[in-house]
């Protein structure tokens, strides 16, 4: 056994640090956190909030064998991440695994090469008491959070919900941008264009296309407009010129690196920190949790040596970025490759990807400004106040574009404009043609996890460990969809002068189209209102950004963490109780009219299921007529579903005629529209069928489809019992018996499995306790 016992998080990270230490440093992981808070009374309230902490059940075997090598080495050296989770991870290990402080190093890096690693074993420390409190705030704190309000939802709205701090914030931005969206109010205006035709030196006709200043509220005017450009002579009114530079952006942050991820290679947030992750681990980049903008000498001087290499002196430009974020603090510098002069790396097709975007961007923030001349030209119109205009920019010189061109959340953004042709001032021009188009107020976008992490960071919401989880769990407990959504159509008007005629034409428009967008799900925004009612402070933007900055003043050791909790709880509880008390059932109800046919009453509202429509009203006996429920369609929410789509529900299930001499119907479900027939359930195409519009060839369609694809997943069958299949499914090869499936093992041979090997498999898998036992069970828990 080693006399030095090196403890880290994952065993990547491990077997990273392992090549750098040498034969007397035995390196191993801890597979993450070893403990967290017992599950039942993990916090003791009126005892200044001592925590209560339990191994977790998963981590037993990793804790034996942990303490098994530890009491063997000499030294234990913690190298868990240098932030506030890192930090606590070394505590926990400390505590679990009994270290004295004259066995105990605690070393921290933030790049796995060599020279840090050394560099860390010559300078350990001790574990920072104050990093532990403030981690150890935001557990608490998040557990109260959880633990107190997730009840009140479960006898308030719906069961089995769940409430958090950060989580609950960011669901609230999604659903109040989605609500401006509703009562949005497009107005149109019309927008004037003209092609102008200008000859260059040559005597070459060269098109110059150019937007009038202003714009019409009115046809009318517009029309007046264009009447008034027949027959009128053109010609430049002025030409500006302007130097003008563009300066590269900062090296990324967790958050900058996360929203150019999703912009520039569409990851989400948590597929960007997991490939990033692995990035560092394997002493590729340095460490992806960081609010710090800076880069250390040694990587300013390498990025410099890179550059002039590759570019030219020219190319460089020194630059010192300094961190303006709020209670910056975790890693002490950006996020940037290890090694500056590589230029790439093996790894797999993302981690290529995500590398060479950190990789441009940093070498991009050490290159030299790109040097624009920025040209605006004016024709004169038959409007004194208002003239065509057109800009453009020409590059003298790239600098840092030649590598790196920042993107931005702006979907109509253009990162350059084209280049002008040659004119001068007077010049006449022939108006080839001048059209005025309608156009529409454009309503708030709706987030992407880009867009979110930026208004997140903006607010002081969270901290960079935070975005990725938050985001992710939001999604998880169904009250954020991210999705795409088909726009429809509009109807515009464009009026054209050409020829000295004026042409009007209806057009239609495909507007509205979203792509990979958050969308608040009814049960999110119904949960969303009862915690603002209820819960204002937690659900307050600045006070959950004040308590981000009690945390970095923990975290500083400038407060107490146990007063600040003490602070936070007293009047929280106390909402907790009376809203458990007092307030009301909340199911997002709407009555939305009467059905014309039957005279009934038609509402909508959250069921145990999602949302549906109802037709009638709750019986109140035995006698009275029940009514009829329908589930809202994909795309349709409470606050807006009018009384005319609502009825389109009950037209469902829809039986469209027999096939094979069975009936086939159409019907909603909890996971779509579907086709049954003969017993089986087919999903409709999503975008391609609808429910109310399919008919029987369509429906006839769909379901040999999937017969003929089950055949091809059939891959055997045994004479010895029908039942007995092996079929092929998403995840690989599984066994199918008597309505049951059982995992077949990666690798497995499937011509070598005969009945006798597949019932062994089937045999020697446990059974799980039936759903009211394990319902029972979960009960008592």
């Amino acid at each position: 056994m080693q006399d030095n016992l090196v403890i880290v998080e994952s065993p990547a990270k491990a077997k990273t640090i392992e090549k750098f230490l040498g034969k007397d440093f035995l390196v191993t992981s801890s597979m993450g956190h070893v403990r967290d808070l017992e599950k039942k009374d993990g916090i003791d309230i009126d005892n200044g909030f001592a925590p209560k902490y339990e191994v977790s059940s998963d981590k037993k075997k990793i804790v034996a064998e942990l303490r098994k090598q530890a009491k063997a080495a000499k030294l234990v050296w913690i190298a868990s991440d240098e932030d506030r989770e890192g930090e606590a991870i070394a505590w926990h290990l400390k505590e679990v695994l009994k270290l004295t402080p004259e066995k105990t190093r605690r070393i921290v890096f933030h790049e796995i090469t060599k020279e840090a690693i050394l560099r860390a074993v010559e300078n350990p420390r001790p574990i920072d008491e104050n990093l532990v409190n403030a981690q150890q705030a935001r557990r608490i704190l998040d557990r109260l959070v959880g633990f107190e309000v997730s009840p009140v939802l479960w006898r308030k709205v719906k069961p089995s919900l769940s409430a958090g701090r950060v989580q609950s914030v960011a669901v609230r931005l999604i659903v109040e941008r989605e609500r401006e969206i509703i009562n949005f109010n497009s107005v149109s205006s019309y927008r004037v264009v003209a092609n102008f035709l200008v000859h260059d030196k040559s005597g070459k006709a060269v098109e110059l296309k150019a937007e009038l200043s202003k714009r019409f509220d009115t046809k009318e005017e517009a029309q007046a407009f264009l009447e008034k450009c027949k027959d009128r002579d053109f010609s430049i009114d002025s030409i500006q010129k302007k130097p003008a530079k563009r300066t590269p952006a900062a090296p990324f942050t967790t958050s900058t690196l996360q929203q150019e991820a999703s912009r520039k290679l569409g990851f989400s947030v948590s597929r960007t920190m997991s490939v990033a992750q692995r990035l560092y681990e394997s002493g590729k980049i340095t460490y992806m949790r960081t609010d710090s903008v800076n880069l250390s000498d040694l990587a300013i001087n390498a990025a410099k040596k890179k550059i002039i290499s590759t570019h030219g002196e020219q190319y460089y430009k020194y630059r010192r970025y300094t961190t303006k974020s709020k209670g910056a603090q975790e890693a002490h510098e950006a996020v940037r490759p290890t090694y500056m002069e590589n230029e790439a790396i093996d790894g797999t097709p993302e981690e290529k990807r995500l590398y060479d975007l950190i990789w441009k961007r940093t070498i991009a923030s050490q290159m030299a400004d790109a040097q624009l001349e920025r040209t605006t030209i004016s024709v004169q119109s038959p409007e004194a106040s208002a003239k065509f205009q057109t800009t453009g920019e020409q590059i003298k010189f790239d600098g840092f574009l030649h590598v790196y061109l920042e993107s931005t959340d702006d979907e109509d953004d253009e990162d350059t404009k084209g280049l002008l042709p040659a004119v001068a001032e007077g010049q006449q021009l022939e108006a080839q043609s001048i059209e005025a188009t309608e156009r529409f107020s454009q309503k708030p976008p709706r987030y992407t996890e880009a867009s979110l992490v930026k208004k997140l960071e903006e607010q002081g919401i969270g901290r960079p460990s935070t975005y990725a989880p938050t985001i992710t769990t939001i999604q998880n407990r169904g009250y954020v969809v991210k999705e795409d959504r088909d726009g429809h159509p509009r109807n515009y008007t464009k009026l054209t002068l050409n020829g000295g005629s004026i042409e009007e034409q209806a057009l239609v428009e495909n507007t509205g189209a979203e792509r990979s967008k958050l969308f608040p799900t009814d049960i999110g925004m119904v949960v969303n209102d009862f915690l603002l009612k209820h819960f204002d402070q937690i659900m307050d933007y600045s006070f959950t950004a004040k308590v981000e900055e009690e945390f970095d003043e923990i975290a500083g050791g400038k407060k107490v963490w146990n007063d600040v909790l003490s602070e936070f709880y007293k009047p929280f509880h106390a909402h907790v109780e009376d809203a458990m008390e007092n307030s009301e059932r909340e199911t997002g109800e709407r009555k939305l009219g009467i059905d014309p046919n039957t005279g009934k009453p038609v509402s909508v509202r959250i069921g145990r299921y999602g949302p549906f429509a109802q037709l009638g009203e709750t019986q109140e006996s035995d006698e009275d007529e029940k009514p009829t429920y329908a589930s809202l369609r994909s795309g349709q929410i409470l606050e807006t579903i009018t009384l005319e789509e609502a009825l389109e529900l009950f037209k469902l299930p829809r039986d469209l005629g027999s096939y094979e001499d069975k009936k086939v119907v159409v019907a909603i479900g909890r996971f779509g529209p579907y086709v049954r027939h003969d017993g089986k359930f087919v999903s409709l195409k999503k975008d391609v069928d609808d429910p109310l519009s399919i008919e029987l060839p369509r429906a006839i369609d769909l379901i040999e489809e999937k017969r003929e694809k089950d055949r091809k997943a059939l891959l055997k069958t045994f004479e010895e019992d029908e039942d007995l299949r092996i079929i092929e499914g998403r995840w690989g090869p599984y066994i199918s018996y008597q309505k049951k499936n059982y995992k077949i093992v990666k690798g497995t041979d499937i011509s070598t499995l005969g009945y006798k090997e597949c019932m062994e498999i089937i045999e020697k898998t446990p059974t799980k306790a039936p759903a009211k036992k394990r319902a029972t069970r979960a009960k008592k828990k």
